[in-house]
């Protein structure tokens, strides 16, 4: 069985690659597809097989996926054009006919009302209308959004949000990349995971920081409008600012908090913590 991970040079998809290693998969069974040549050459010495391909080039994406049985869609990160992109991997993946299509999606893509969920809404959308086998990975945030900030907390003692209360089911790289390789070995995976650990608020995260590293860090909530400020003088680009910024008040929603259940059913135990991640940032 040939599995196919696009997106295979990202911080993602190469753990991806790792984790399917890590469990005994034969290298030569697994396809490491993506743009950057020398990050590819870097996988291919671990033995698997490797394609160059662009999201945004159909004829590259089609040679890359041909003869694929399992393929997992890593989402693109360029808002905006990831829907046309990933549209692409579908008509590929089809061609293919392959067994099945897994896509790393949003938490409640189905429902969420941030401005990040729309193209993996779409996305789902089109997959299903493919026809297609397929597996949603609904992931919610990536804890290294909050522990690779940790100098500026400390910097500043404050952690900045426009997320109120609201619950993130953050979880690290590495679990979210395991619970996808153990989808693309699951003999009948099911339609959709919501994926997350355990849910903290940016208060709770704030008082975590503080508990590991003894420097007092808060929280401190701004509108959505002033928080795309500090992030725009920050050097944030305005555009990805504000979704930024927008993604938090979808936070305070709700919309990134899911029950870790479906995690832990994948990793075969709890989800990596808040605390250990911050422990190992320090």
């Amino acid at each position: 069985m040939s599995l196919v991970i696009t997106g295979a040079t990202g911080q993602l998809g190469r753990r991806v690659v790792s984790s399917l290693l890590a469990r005994g998969i034969a290298a030569d069974r697994i396809v490491a597809v993506g743009r950057d040549e020398a990050r590819l050459g870097e996988l291919g010495r671990l033995g698997v097989q490797t394609r160059r391909a662009d999201y945004g080039d159909p004829a590259s994406v089609a040679t890359a996926l041909a003869g694929a049985d399992r393929v997992l869609l890593i989402s693109g990160s360029e808002v905006g054009q990831r829907l046309a992109q990933h549209q692409n991997v579908i008509a590929a993946a089809k061609a293919a006919d392959v067994d099945l299509l897994a896509y790393t999606s949003i938490s409640h893509a189905d429902t969420s009302g941030m401005i990040l969920a729309q193209e993996h809404r779409a996305t789902e959308e089109a997959i299903v209308a493919s026809g297609l086998p397929y597996a949603f990975l609904r992931n919610s945030w990536y804890i290294e959004n909050y522990s690779d900030q940790l100098p500026t907390y400390l910097e500043h003692g404050t952690v900045l949000g426009a997320a109120g209360d609201g619950r993130v089911s953050a979880a690290t790289r590495d679990d979210f990349a395991e619970a996808a390789a153990a989808v693309l070995l699951t003999e009948a995976p099911r339609p959709v995971y919501e994926l997350g650990g355990v849910g903290f608020t940016l208060p709770e995260l704030a008082a975590t920081v503080t508990e590991i590293t003894g420097t007092t860090v808060t929280s401190t909530e701004l509108p959505a409008n002033e928080l795309t400020g500090v992030l725009v003088a920050a050097g944030v680009p305005e555009p990805h600012a504000a979704v930024l910024a927008d993604a938090d008040l979808g936070l305070g929603r709700g919309e990134l908090e899911v029950d870790p259940a479906d995690l832990e059913q994948l990793l075969g135990r709890p989800a990596t913590t808040l605390a250990d991640t911050l422990r190992a940032a320090r």
